[in-house]
C-alpha cells in the first residue's frame, strides 16, 4: 500500500500548477474589471489580452478566443450561437455536448452534411483515451460547407490541437485553474453574438485571474513522468486495458476479469488511490457507461471497467506503485 495518497483521475482534474497559482495571485492583486474604462480597469484589461494572446501562441491557434466558465458553457456557446442550424454530434461526445444540445442528430458515416450543419467529434475520449481523427474528418467535411466542432479538453496542453472550425479547452484539464476554459473559432463570423463581454459572444464579467492562471499552466508543460515510462504502465496493465483505436498514454479504461467497477474503487480507494468509474459527470451513478455502450463493450465488461487517468505531477513512483496494486486484485 502507498505510503500516501495516490491521485489517478487527472481526466476529471489535474492539481493546480505551481506556476499556475503564482499567475493567478498575481491577477488577484490587480483586481479590477477589465471591462471598466479608468486606469484600474484598463490595467486588468491589458493583464487580460496578454493571457489571450500567450494561450493562443501555446497553442499555436491563429483565430479567435473567447473565455468561458469552462468546456461546458464553450460546447454551448458553440452548438447554439453557431449560424449552423443542424446539430450533429458523435455518439462517443461528453454528456455536456448532449445536454448543450438535447436534440441533436447521431453522426453516423452516411449521413449528408451541408452549410446548415455542425458536427461535434470530441478529440480524446474522457472514458477511453481514444484518440478521434478530427483533422482527417475536418478535411472530408470542408467541402460540403459543415462546420467541425471538437472538444478538445483531454487534449490540449498535451497533444497538437487537431484542425477545426472551433475548439473546446479547459484549463483544470492541464493543471491551470477550475472554472476557465475558452472557446477557440476561427472566425467570429461562425457565430451570433449575444451581447455583454468577449466581443459581444459570450456574457459575465471574464476571469482574468483564471485566465492568466490558464496562460501559465499551458506555457508550464512539463510532466513528471516521460512518454517512455507512461508506455511502461500501458505495457504492464495490457492485457486488461480496453483497445479501442488509437489511444493516448495517460487515459486507460481497464477491466478486471470479475470485480464490478464500483468494487474495484472502493478497494483501490482504500488502497490509497483515487480513480474513477467513467467521465466526472456520470461515475456517481450506477448506469451502464453511454459512451462504452457506444463503442461497443459488452455490458458485462462495462461492469467491471474503471477508468485511470494520469497528468503533469503524476510521478514515476506512482506508476509503479498502481501496477503493482492492480496486480494484487
Amino acid at each position: 500500500m502507498p505510503m500516501r495518497r495516490i491521485y489517478l483521475d487527472h481526466a476529471a482534474t489535474s492539481p493546480l500548477r505551481p506556476e499556475a497559482k503564482a499567475a493567478m495571485e498575481e491577477g488577484f492583486a490587480i483586481w479590477a474589471n477589465p471591462s471598466s474604462p479608468h486606469a484600474e480597469g484598463r490595467r486588468a484589461k491589458q493583464a487580460l489580452e496578454d493571457a489571450r494572446e500567450r494561450i493562443k501562441r501555446n497553442l499555436e491557434w491563429d483565430g479567435e478566443v473567447i473565455f468561458t466558465s469552462g468546456a461546458s458553457e464553450a460546447l454551448w456557446i458553440a452548438l447554439n450561437r453557431s449560424k449552423a442550424t443542424r446539430r450533429i454530434v458523435s455518439a462517443v461526445e461528453h454528456d455536456a455536448a448532449f445536454r448543450a444540445a438535447p436534440d441533436a442528430e447521431i453522426f453516423d458515416e452516411g449521413q449528408s452534411l451541408g452549410p446548415d450543419a455542425i458536427l461535434a467529434v470530441q478529440h480524446v475520449n474522457s472514458e477511453t483515451g481514444t484518440i478521434n481523427p478530427v483533422t482527417a474528418m475536418a478535411k472530408t467535411v470542408r467541402p460540403t460547407g459543415a462546420l467541425v466542432l471538437s472538444d478538445c479538453a483531454q487534449g490540449a496542453g498535451k497533444l497538437d490541437l487537431p484542425d477545426a472550425d472551433m475548439l473546446v479547452v479547459s484549463a483544470h484539464k492541464f493543471g491551470g485553474p477550475i472554472a476557465i476554459g475558452a472557446l477557440l473559432v476561427r472566425d467570429f463570423a461562425l457565430l451570433d453574438p449575444m451581447g455583454g463581454h468577449e466581443r459581444g459572444y459570450r456574457q459575465g464579467t471574464e476571469n482574468m485571474p483564471g485566465a492568466m492562471g490558464m496562460a501559465a499552466a499551458l506555457e508550464a508543460g512539463d510532466w513528471s513522468t516521460t512518454p517512455a515510462q507512461r508506455a511502461q504502465l500501458a505495457q504492464a496493465i495490457a492485457a486488461d486495458r480496453l483497445s479501442i483505436g488509437d489511444q493516448v498514454d495517460y487515459i486507460f479504461a481497464l477491466t478486471h476479469p470479475t470485480i464490478s467497477a464500483q468494487a474495484l474503487l472502493i478497494r483501490l480507494d482504500t488502497m490509497g488511490f483515487a480513480v474513477s468509474a467513467g467521465s466526472a459527470c456520470s461515475s456517481g451513478t450506477l448506469k451502464k457507461s453511454r459512451v462504452l455502450d457506444a463503442f461497443g463493450v459488452p455490458d458485462d465488461v462495462a461492469a467491471r471497467t474503471i477508468r485511470v487517468s494520469l497528468g503533469w505531477s503524476t510521478t514515476p513512483d506512482e506508476l509503479d506503485q498502481f501496477a503493482q496494486a492492480w496486480r494484487s486484485l
